[in-house]
């Protein structure tokens, strides 16, 4: 399971041009495999999110970039937070994650979720569907993906997907852990109880994590699921720096890449947890505190400043330890 997990949702970096952003992100996957995290995630959009950059900043598809990470890494475990299930037909997706089990050694996780990002789908041409469509969906997916990866042949006439006696060969290396991010509680928790090993809340404040908790394992007796077999962690965004005028230098210079105003740049610093390390620790220790397994975390403002990511594991590994 993920107990301290690096996640690279940016690849807008002060002065580094397009042909040089890949090295820039092998070295922010060493450098997390270095300083002791245990997973390496990326996210699997297509466009730049709202809150991190403009729609027209680069991103990379996520399956190629992971399957390249595990050439420059040893260790780490590698995925999605969280694959989009409306990008993927399951099959395609269970022989994808298949694939970069192998090609990392038996590294592979499955983090997968509905998917949200309306403006994307609209763009490219993905069907969005309504919110029922999305969860109805990702439960079909995994009713298909999660025989394929345990070796079974799956046959499945459901409403969104048809399958006939799919097969997946060769099998996995490993067994692939699956962990479904959200936060909802009626749906996405429940589907967490009934079909995944790990959980990830991937937003809301670290105030509403017992809460979230509590409605798991409320899902998990009524369907007969043992509560610790889940492991349940949280995204959580930061910048971190060694000092309060070097968090500031390195927000500013981010904003400078990404054209953001102040106003902007106030706004981030609300979303983040933002400061020197002390001041980091204690609301990772916090959140930790609420009775969680462990922590995802991501720098998106100063993340491609490799001595950042050796920072900021020193200061995770202590509150996840704690």
């Amino acid at each position: 399971m993920t107990r301290l997990g690096y996640q690279i949702p940016n690849f807008t970096y002060p002065d580094v041009g397009d042909a040089d952003i890949f090295g820039n992100v092998i070295a922010q996957a060493k450098a997390a495999e270095a300083a002791g995290f245990d997973r390496v995630f990326v996210m699997d959009h297509f466009y730049q999110l709202p809150g991190i950059g403009a729609p027209s900043e680069p991103m990379f598809e996520c399956y190629t970039v992971l399957s390249a990470l595990a050439q420059h890494t040893d260790e780490v475990r590698l995925s999605a937070l969280v694959t989009g299930n409306t990008y993927r037909h399951p099959t395609l997706l269970a022989k994808t994650i298949t694939a970069l089990d192998h090609v990392s050694g038996g590294r592979a996780t499955l983090g997968i979720g509905a998917g949200w990002f309306e403006l994307e789908h609209t763009s490219l041409g993905y069907e969005f569907g309504t919110f029922t469509d999305r969860f109805e969906k990702l439960e079909e997916s995994l009713q298909i993906i999660i025989p394929m990866l345990r070796g079974e042949a799956v046959t499945l006439d459901g409403k969104h997907y048809q399958v006939i006696e799919a097969v997946n060969s060769p099998a996995p290396l490993s067994r692939i852990p699956i962990m479904i991010g959200g936060t909802g509680e009626k749906k996405t928790l429940r589907m967490v109880a009934q079909y995944a090993d790990e959980s990830n809340l991937s937003t809301g404040p670290i105030e509403e994590i017992p809460r979230k908790l509590d409605v798991l394992a409320a899902h998990c007796e009524r369907l007969g699921r043992d509560r610790s077999e889940i492991k349940v962690t949280k995204l959580q965004m930061v910048l971190v720096a060694p000092t309060m005028e070097e968090a500031e230098a390195d927000l500013k210079a981010v904003a400078g890449a990404k054209g953001w105003n102040d106003e902007v740049i106030e706004m981030a610093k609300a979303i983040l947890i933002y400061g020197d390390a002390d001041t980091v620790g204690e609301k990772l220790q916090a959140c930790m505190d609420t009775g969680i397994d462990g922590m995802t975390i991501n720098l998106p403002g100063n993340g491609h400043n490799t001595d950042r990511i050796g920072l900021l594991g020193e200061i995770a590994l202590a509150a996840t330890s704690a």
